[in-house]
């Protein structure tokens, strides 16, 4: 059986995490995956698309195609399913417009409608795509999973440790400008925290006043490892529509590295981090500092929750534990029922839990 997947680039985080993580479980159920890059040029993307005949299933990821291009693809895929992790339907938060776009609207209603699946990261994209008119049966909620086998864990490292306590952000020059806005509470952290510093792992670093920044350039080979050497992982992001729809990609990479993480509790920190087991997740600036004294303080605290954070990405969000789900939802019949209780949940469960 061959499968085709159209994404924005081969090496996207997106892509890499959502599904060339699934290769080899798709290559052990004789799936074959091809991965492309959606063409930019109108001529050869229509080529593309029209070569998506070739193959048994087209995954589209994220990329909301206009009226004329989805028609086409949807004549030439003999199953297509959708997959995004993004609230791809609204603007980002950055942008000074507003969320709303009625194209973005339409594009996302059209394509969740045609989609034979739909793959949503998280209970709330998936219920919007349900408000967008999707067939509740085609629609399914599989998290972004991590590889935890990848990652050294904060415990292994523990030999190298001193008196500083090293927080750690990673992500890219796009989300880096949520940890900005926030500039004065990381400032407030570092006059009231000795000993701290943040370790920022991008390609690009900010200013964060009396809060010491440790630039970490971005390097796919030693990202890991670059995250066990610290102690905390931090996460901030605002509280709208587009946060609402991210997936915690660097919760559960701190959580591989076996790192308790301070996040504020929006969107996905909710699910991710069980405030006093994994971490915290304080509300306010008071809380944020709190949360980091303590853990600065508390040596075998920072170990303890570590560890139940390694243990928690590993039942629940590792590129293992949802194998058998991905699989069945790219190719029904290929695979056999997930067999853990956490596979991709039905639209109806989606339902009760967005109304809850």
């Amino acid at each position: 059986m061959k499968a085709l997947a159209l994404v924005e680039a081969p090496g996207h985080v997106c892509c890499r995490y959502r599904i060339r993580a699934f290769e080899r479980a798709l290559a052990e159920r004789d799936i074959e995956l091809t991965v492309a890059g959606l063409a930019r040029a109108p001529l050869a993307r229509w080529r593309q698309i029209r070569g998506a005949a070739a193959y048994d299933v087209v995954i589209l990821q994220r990329k909301l195609l206009g009226y004329l291009d989805l028609r086409l693809l949807r004549q030439s895929a003999a199953r297509l399913v959708f997959d995004f992790d993004d609230a791809v339907l609204y603007r980002d938060s950055n942008d000074a417009r507003g969320p709303h776009s009625a194209r973005r609207t339409a594009r996302f209603s059209r394509v969740v409608r045609l989609a034979d699946a739909v793959i949503a990261g998280n209970d709330f994209l998936a219920d919007c795509a349900l408000r967008a008119g999707a067939v509740p049966e085609r629609v399914g909620v599989i998290p972004t999973c991590i590889e935890p086998s990848l990652y050294k864990t904060a415990d292994d490292l523990e030999n190298r440790r001193g008196s500083e306590l090293n927080l750690a952000w990673i992500g890219s020059s796009s989300t880096l400008k949520a940890l900005e806005e926030r500039r004065d509470l990381w400032d407030r952290v570092g006059r009231e925290v000795p000993g701290v510093r943040l370790r920022v792992i991008c390609d690009r670093f900010p200013n964060l006043g009396a809060l010491r920044v440790v630039p970490i350039p971005w390097s796919g080979p030693f990202e890991a490892e670059d995250l066990a050497a610290s102690d905390v992982g931090v996460a901030w992001m605002p509280d709208d529509l587009w946060s609402r729809g991210k997936c915690g990609l660097k919760v559960l990479q701190y959580q591989a590295a076996g790192l308790p993480t301070v996040a504020n509790p929006v969107g996905i920190h909710q699910e991710l981090v069980t405030h006093g087991v994994h971490g915290y997740l304080p509300d306010g600036d008071d809380g944020w500092v709190e949360s980091i004294r303590t853990l600065a303080a508390e040596r075998g605290l920072r170990g303890l929750m570590g560890r139940a954070a390694r243990r928690h990405v590993e039942e629940h969000f590792s590129v293992e534990a949802w194998s058998d789900a991905f699989a069945a939802t790219v190719a029904p019949g290929r695979a056999a029922a997930a067999s853990r209780p956490h596979a991709s949940r039905s639209a109806d469960s989606i339902k009760k839990s967005s109304s809850a």
